[in-house]
């Protein structure tokens, strides 16, 4: 059908066969997560296996506007989504699996859509390890593979000219670490299994703008700062992500590490300021 772009794994395809797709995304009921005007996700279970669910309803005119006079780009469904984890995947950047995809509608105001994806279990994100982290120093050498994959990561999305536009350590999932943790996944997870999820707000360019380079690597930066990496530790993400001996990247790259900081630390000093977060580091 014109205006319609529809993909159902082989489950999706018996589930729902002989019926509207979209009629029945619309119908699964579960545990939701967050619900905003033009958009649900909810988590529910299927003949055994679980899922996630976005669910995205036409976000209206005044919406789209809305976001375009505060200079944001305003996310009309979910095939930012299903792009950007086809592209991550191509790329050799863990994320989700699409189980089934739907989007129609010309008008970007009314389109409807939805996205299902394989529940990654069992996983933590990387910030509830983090926290686990301040109570048991993690292995040195764990760390630094956290650190490398990471670093891996935000590398090859961005040189692949892919931005994510929310990349927190929250958006990091690790494959295989239970929830909890245990001594040995501590001690014996030195390759750890890392997936960005979130991707609804990422976008793909023929180039990647600078801007966009930077707002990443400051999200990721504040999203740790809590942590206190050391110089240590930032001065192996700057070698590994560069790809450059420390003094190159300092010298050739000064312009955008000292962006990127600063970037960082204002946002870190405005949750201070709104009360979201307590300080731990010197401002």
């Amino acid at each position: 059908m014109a205006g319609e772009h529809l993909y159902l794994r082989e489950e999706f395809k018996r589930f729902w066969q002989n019926k509207d797709p979209f009629i029945e995304a619309g119908k699964i009921r579960g545990k939701v997560f967050r619900e905003h005007k033009a958009r649900t996700t909810l988590c529910f279970d299927l003949n055994g296996k679980r899922y996630f669910l976005k669910l995205h309803k036409g976000i209206g005119w005044k919406e789209i506007l809305k976001d375009l006079f505060q200079l944001r780009l305003p996310v009309l469904g979910a095939g930012n989504e299903q792009k950007a984890v086809l592209a991550l995947t191509e790329i050799g950047v863990g994320t989700m699996s699409v189980a089934a995809f739907g989007e129609k509608g010309f008008n970007p105001a009314r389109k409807r859509s939805f996205i299902i994806t394989d529940a990654i279990e069992p996983a933590t994100s990387l910030e509830d390890v983090a926290l686990q982290w301040r109570e048991n120093s993690p292995v040195l050498k764990q760390k630094r593979a956290i650190f490398r994959r990471v670093c891996e990561m935000a590398r090859l999305m961005h040189e692949n000219n892919i931005n994510h536009r929310d990349f927190y350590i929250c958006h990091f999932l690790w494959r295989g670490y239970p929830e909890g943790g245990s001594d040995s996944v501590l001690l014996d997870s030195t390759q750890p299994d890392l997936a960005l999820i979130d991707l609804h707000r990422a976008l793909i360019h023929k180039k990647l703008p600078y801007r966009w380079r930077v707002k990443d690597l400051a999200g990721l930066y504040y999203s740790v700062m809590d942590e206190k990496p050391t110089n240590g530790d930032r001065f192996r993400f700057i070698t590994a992500y560069s790809r450059k001996t420390l003094r190159a990247a300092l010298t050739e790259d000064a312009t955008l590490w000292g962006e990127v900081e600063r970037k960082a630390k204002k946002l870190y000093k405005k949750d201070i300021r709104k009360g979201i977060k307590k300080p731990r580091i010197k401002q």
